[in-house]
């Protein structure tokens, strides 16, 4: 059936899927085409059970379909299903947020990840009146076309070269690259061109390109550096934001940024996207301000009322200690099974997030110039042998695994069991 349903995907979508790295190419199989979810478990077309570390990458910090937020839905579904007009549901939602929130003072709800950030870049170049931003090796901020880029040959004057088809010099250009971490690099783009540049935008949790955890005095560097020059600071905590602490990467690093992305978590699992920040800042917006940014879709109330319950629920009292020793413990139980079966594995670990980076054990790997060369190789069989176990994770070997709040005890031991298997059949 999983063959019958890819071959006609691949008919009528490119490559079958609708984001790249569900092709499972990576990996050397067919897609597995699932049809189910439940807490921590996916089921597949063929009735095939899996324990999930994927958690539709990241949002669902509940587990699928936890049964508070399935009610607001339900009842969501019955009152509207989208307006286009003010409302109070994306209301409730922001003054929760406004309120919780330190970095937030004003929210801009848009639908995706992507959104979030290329309207916050045209937010910091409005506001500034410059053009030049700063991005990192090994942060990713959705397919905008300015975000498309890497280091080109002049790394350490941070100058870039697309790294997509379709993205010209012209819009790569106004976008400079340094190396994660590099603050040496960092300091020397800024007495150079200091005067040019609108912002720095960084994931201060790098957790799309591998999980490389960033000193706290880097990121105290940006913010002085910024501060230093007049240009914005921006935390895309798209996947970090509301999932490592409740105020995300800014609450633990005690930085308090200009703009912050948010997406994933906010919505409950459904589809959403926000960019935040400082009042003054904010309010260069339209209608506001002269910095146009619209939405037919923008604050669904579906997605608005999903994801305050799933905020909510989620803030409870000790809730965030708890689910983050929860995955702390089963990184270290993980850890011991690595050294047990000799297995050639290195595992990170950062709140509720874990990567597990084969051919890499003794490694220490802090930007992607660390990453073995033979990385994707040697992911294939490790996660094949996982995916005969009944785990999933993302079939990339650069991508993260979440835990949830559905990730029981209970669950956590059926998956060790499942991955002493795995690792001993990869290290063999």
């Amino acid at each position: 059936m999983t063959q019958e349903l890819f071959d006609r995907s691949t008919r009528v979508t490119p490559g079958g899927v609708h984001s790249p790295v569900r092709s499972f190419r990576n990996v050397g199989r067919t897609p597995i085409f699932f049809k189910q979810a439940q807490g921590a478990t996916l089921i597949d077309v063929e009735g095939n059970n899996y324990i999930d570390f994927c958690q539709s990458f990241g949002p669902l910090i509940l587990g699928h379909r936890d049964p508070d937020v399935e009610k607001e839905v339900r009842d969501a579904v019955g009152d509207v299903w989208t307006l286009g007009t003010a409302d109070p549901y994306s209301l409730e939602l922001a003054e929760w947020i406004v309120e919780k929130i330190d970095a937030v003072e004003r929210i801009r709800f848009v639908n995706s990840g992507t959104e979030a950030v290329m309207s916050a870049l045209r937010l910091a170049r409005g506001f500034t009146g410059r053009t030049k931003i700063v991005k990192f090796d090994g942060c990713y901020h959705g397919h905008v076309d300015s975000m498309l880029v890497k280091a080109g040959s002049g790394l350490a004057g941070g100058q870039s070269a697309s790294s997509s088809a379709g993205v010209s010099q012209n819009q790569a250009g106004d976008t400079l690259v340094l190396p994660l971490g590099d603050e040496n690099a960092l300091q020397a783009l800024f007495e150079s061109q200091g005067d040019e540049i609108a912002a720095i935008i960084v994931e201060p949790l790098p957790a799309n390109f591998g999980l490389l955890p960033l000193k706290n005095s880097f990121l105290q560097a940006l913010r002085m550096l910024t501060k230093a020059h007049g240009a914005l600071l921006i935390f895309d905590e798209v996947i970090s934001g509301f999932r490592v602490a409740l105020g995300g990467m800014a609450q633990l690093s005690n930085i308090t940024p200009h703009l912050v992305t948010y997406g994933k978590v906010i919505g409950g699992g459904f589809p959403v996207g926000a960019f935040a920040g400082r009042a003054d800042v904010m309010d260069f917006i339209a209608p506001e301000g002269p910095v146009y940014q619209a939405g037919t879709l923008s604050a669904n109330p579906i997605s608005m009322r999903a994801g305050l319950v799933t905020l909510k629920k989620a803030a409870r009292a000790g809730k965030y200690d708890a689910l983050n020793q929860r995955t702390q413990n089963f990184a270290d139980e993980l850890d011991q099974l690595i050294t047990r079966t000799g297995s050639n594995i290195k595992l990170v670990c950062s709140g509720s997030l874990l990567w597990l980076c084969p051919g890499a054990q003794n490694m220490e790997i802090s930007a992607p110039a660390d990453f073995p060369a033979n990385l994707q190789d040697n992911f294939k069989p490790f996660f094949l042998s996982l995916l005969a176990e009944g785990i999933y994770m993302a079939p990339s070997g650069y991508e993260v695994m979440f835990l949830s709040h559905a990730h029981t005890d209970l669950v956590l031991e059926q998956a060790l069991e499942k991955f002493r298997r795995a690792f001993e059949k990869f290290s063999q």
